[in-house]
């Protein structure tokens, strides 16, 4: 759309094919980052004669910029260890698995181009830091600009680098390097922020940003301080310093209690549920289920580590060893980093993106601090021989000696001095002496153990991204003992609601697969993966859990033609839409009171055998997932869930199977019309109601009193 209408109509882009009958505002509710960076490389490579189409471009560009976040990574490693370490640092990262997951070639995702704004961000305002030059604040500012309309973890950039702001005045590391580093940051960069129509206003009345604005006045606090200082005696320092402080103290406990006062009037305390969920990992299952319905906002697990980072867990304490020897504002900032991302990754398996670089970064220059002393003892290594000892041993005794006679003659402090250098005279050199210098042996068998250490590390990140992150989402394999499987039901599903439904046919389908539907079926859905309306998902989520009826009058409601469930029962499935239906129900009882999760439940699980409750085994979602499912095996055995179902043989009385996949994967169903469903009923209504009529009538005459 963008490449077609050019980029005023994207922001005024209104799609009324999603999120139906609402709509969407596309351009007030995304990051324009990725669609602005993609539409930019395909008009300079047409500009240029290179006819790539929009699509090929969209392939490509997480790759590419997978690159450039490796080179800005040895920029970052570069400006606190030195290049030996930002190399080390960005031949790690281009292969970590982590990262992997989201720069393989297809994956057109916010992450793709945001890391690389991340990090670029953080080497900005190092280098700055490090030079104290209002030209790169300015392109520090316009760095975080571009990240804040690429994702929405550019929170984290304006809190940590206020963090290391506020870490440095305490420790007292102040300087006017550190001002120019963060004052334009703010200022510019807040302003910036608010041109970003998904961000808007929320760059200044939101809790995330006003960290940086507290830390923005204690720093010109401080300023002001070092600045009275550097004019007055000490006397007068001490009385300025008093009346500074109060002045300082006063403004500040102002800003707090706006701050407070603008928070306390927010429900949730001027915090995004994001935010929140961060902060504290109960609060989005206890309030805002939709948030903690997403796999990527679980916590992750011990071996989900191991997988994005592997053998890398272990070289970062020695990273953060070296970073203390010596300690400088730069290796501060990158120990804040580390500490900070491995927070908030064992809260959101998603920000394992945000620690990737921080671990690469610090395992980066563990591994070049341990290469230079195991190869600098290497080279400095001699093996003197008994001769050479022995020669130079006899010519310190003759010295000795001609320095003993002339002090008998004329002793003086110079000859004193030159009888004690040449009685303390070292055998080795005296750079040697200085160096942490390890015997040949010791040495030969650390480079040995770390250059095996480095390739189990290749081999890993070989195998992750052939067998994980090769294969498209939407294409599923598996592998047994009788080779590979591929399970293509998707495709299928949608190809067949492109090519035998009618253009404005509205299909409703839990909100994972909206993007899918939209893009590859063609057709309108009720809600995306965008997650803009929690109500009409709560809708949704209403009518899976209730019975038939019930959910078709709600489907009817939204005009909804076709209903889609992925079902994983015969092949082993996992991420079906029955393990998603617990979200579903306290999705939909946050917003309709009447769904009550307790009678889903049986002894605090949700069960679809025998022992499931009759409110789990009549909802709709249970009918449309089952049905005729005993008529694969007879005995209608779930794989995914390892047990029978409880309920086998039913029938549809308002829906009807219009289409199943090959491997039962995706099922397909059309509301029935309301003619064909209440025909019977409305003629006995109608026989029942005449009669009653003529009795009214009856007794009307004969008592028209009453």
């Amino acid at each position: 759309f963008l490449s077609k209408s050019g980029i005023y109509e994207f922001w005024n882009w209104f799609d009324d094919r999603t999120w139906y009958p609402l709509g969407r505002v596309i351009g007030g509710t995304v990051y324009p980052g990725l669609t602005l960076t993609a539409g930019t490389i395909w008009w300079l490579l047409n500009s240029l004669n290179i006819p790539l189409s929009v699509e090929t471009v969209c392939v490509f560009t997480a790759p590419i910029f997978s690159a450039n976040a490796s080179w800005a990574t040895y920029l970052l490693t570069k400006e606190a260890k030195g290049h030996g370490a930002g190399l080390m640092a960005a031949t790690i990262l281009a292969m970590v698995p982590s990262y992997i997951s989201r720069s393989v070639a297809g994956s057109y995702d916010n992450e793709a181009v945001a890391i690389f704004a991340l990090i670029f961000t953080f080497y900005l305002y190092v280098k700055t830091l490090n030079t104290g030059s209002l030209f790169y604040a300015t392109l520090n500012a316009l760095s975080y600009f571009y990240m804040v309309c690429s994702w929405g973890g550019y929170t984290f950039i304006i809190n940590l680098i206020p963090m290391h702001v506020l870490l440095c005045i305490v420790t007292g590391r102040y300087s006017s390097r550190l001002y120019v580093a963060y004052a334009p940051l703010v200022v510019l960069g807040t302003l910036l922020a608010a041109l970003v129509p998904v961000v808007g206003f929320n760059a200044v009345l939101t809790s995330e940003h006003f960290a940086s604005f507290l830390v923005f006045i204690i720093l010109h606090v401080v300023a002001l301080v070092y600045y009275i200082k550097g004019l007055l005696t000490p006397r007068l320092f001490k009385v300025a310093m008093t009346f500074v402080l109060t002045v300082g103290l006063a403004l500040c406990l102002a800003v707090v209690a706006i701050l407070a006062a603008l928070v306390a009037s927010s429900p949730t305390k001027g915090w995004s549920g994001r935010s929140l969920s961060l902060l504290d990992p109960t609060y989005a299952s206890k309030y805002i289920p939709i948030i903690a319905s997403v796999s990527e906002h679980q916590p992750p697990t011990w071996p989900s580590y191991f997988m994005a980072i592997n053998v890398l867990a272990f070289l970062v304490p020695a990273g953060i060893i070296s970073c203390f020897l010596p300690l400088s504002d730069a290796s501060s900032f990158l120990v804040l980093y580390l500490v900070t991302s491995v927070y908030f990754s064992g809260v959101m398996v998603r920000l394992m993106l945000v620690l990737a670089p921080a671990v690469c970064i610090l395992s980066g220059i563990a591994l070049s601090e341990a290469f230079n002393v195991l190869t600098r003892s290497m080279k400095f290594q001699r093996p003197i021989s008994d001769a050479t000892i022995t020669t130079s041993t006899k010519n310190a005794n003759i010295k000795k000696e001609k320095m003993g006679t002339i002090s008998k003659e004329r002793s003086s402090k110079k000859s004193r001095k030159e009888t004690e250098l040449v009685g303390s005279s070292p055998v080795r050199p005296e750079k040697e002496e200085k160096l942490c210098v390890l015997p040949s042996e010791a040495s030969a068998m650390g480079i040995l153990f770390l250059i095996m250490l480095c390739g189990l590390y290749v081999i890993h990140c070989v195998w992750a991204a052939a067998e994980a992150y090769s294969a498209p989402s939407i294409v599923l394999t598996s592998r047994s003992h009788d080779g590979l499987h591929v399970y293509d039901d998707f495709r299928e599903s949608y190809a067949w609601l492109r090519h035998n439904t009618e253009v404005d046919d509205k299909v409703a389908s839990w909100w994972d697969y909206g993007y899918q539907t939209t893009a590859m079926a063609n057709r309108t859905v009720i809600v995306d993966n965008n997650t803009w309306n929690n109500t009409h998902i709560a809708t949704v989520g209403t009518a899976m859990s209730s019975p038939e009826k019930g959910a078709w009058e709600i489907f009817n409601s939204l005009d909804v033609k076709y209903v889609l469930v992925v079902f994983g029962g015969l092949i082993g499935y996992p991420s079906d839409d029955i393990n998603k239906f617990l979200w579903m129900v306290r999705i939909g009882g946050g917003e309709f009171p009447h769904i009550k999760e307790q009678d889903y439940l049986r002894d605090g699980n949700y069960r679809v055998d025998a022992q499931g409750t009759p409110t789990m085994l009549n909802c709709l979602m249970y009918k449309l997932c089952y049905y005729r499912f005993a008529e694969t095996d007879g005995k209608g055995f779930d794989r995914a869930r390892r047990y029978e179902i409880g309920r086998k043989h039913f029938k549809l009385t308002h829906f009807e199977e219009v289409f199943t996949t090959q491997h039962w994967m995706v099922r397909i169903y059309k509301l029935k019309p309301q003619k064909n469903r209440v025909r019977g009923k409305l003629k006995l209504k109608l026989k029942s109601s005449s009669k009653t009529s003529l009795m009214r009538k009856g007794a009307g005459k004969k008592n028209p009193w009453q």
